[in-house]
């Protein structure tokens, strides 16, 4: 059996468990999307690649899906389209064109900042397969990491990092008012040690120490150095 019928018989297979009762002809989304890896697949073999090339092909693919450059993005004037000022902060932002979710603010006194959304992503401790992103926590986060320099190449991962939160005041409202940065892993799944803890105050988040953080979490939370 060569690779070709190989890979058509398991999309058979795989569109019988989907749609037992598919009639010839009908419709379903997900034998739609086994067919359509299927073209993608033959079209490789079409190209010749097999072995390493086809591994190596499959990489650059995952990288256009996902939205990621192929090179290096670099900070020039073609590479970014003006989005909006902050009026509060004075700075204007700017959108990569080569990737949507990287953007630049400059402020009045020529700093330069850049923040990609899908560069950190958060997840609470008991919930750890479920992710978010977090302005605040990624700025937190990149103290440690370091922020975003170019030209810029984004990691075919993100780093992930887990988070503890607790409603201490109920006069304050929402979810959760004090929160724990406990810990990271990067890229490659190497920890990155954080624990930096936090509470809300009218004007945003104010850091408090370990201990403080016990006292307005005990019973809800874990000491983020034993995670």
């Amino acid at each position: 059996m060569s690779l070709k019928e190989w890979a058509e018989r398991e999309v058979e297979i795989a569109c019988k468990r989907e749609n037992p009762d598919r009639k010839e002809g009908e419709f379903d989304y997900g034998c739609a999307c086994y067919e359509s890896a299927l073209k993608a697949f033959n079209s490789l073999l079409e190209d010749g690649h097999s072995g390493m090339s086809i591994g190596y092909t499959k990489q650059i693919l995952n990288r256009l899906i996902e939205g990621k450059p192929l090179t290096p993005v670099e900070d020039t004037e073609d590479t970014w389209q003006y989005g909006h000022t902050n009026t509060k902060k004075g700075c204007k932002t700017y959108q990569c064109k080569r990737m949507s979710s990287l953007f630049k603010d400059v402020y009045p006194d020529g700093t330069v900042k850049y923040h990609d959304n899908n560069r950190i992503v958060c997840a609470e401790v008991d919930s750890p397969d479920v992710y978010f992103t977090n302005q605040f926590i990624r700025r937190i986060v990149e103290e440690t990491i370091g922020e975003i320099t170019m030209p810029y190449m984004p990691s075919d991962r993100p780093t992930k990092v887990y988070v503890g939160e607790c409603l201490y005041d109920k006069k304050n409202g929402g979810d959760y008012d004090t929160l724990a940065i406990y810990y990271g892993t990067d890229p490659d799944g190497n920890r990155i040690y954080i624990n930096r803890y936090f509470k809300g105050v009218p004007n945003g988040w104010k850091e408090i120490d370990l201990a403080e953080f016990n006292s307005r979490c005990v019973g809800d939370l874990e000491d983020g150095e034993d995670l």
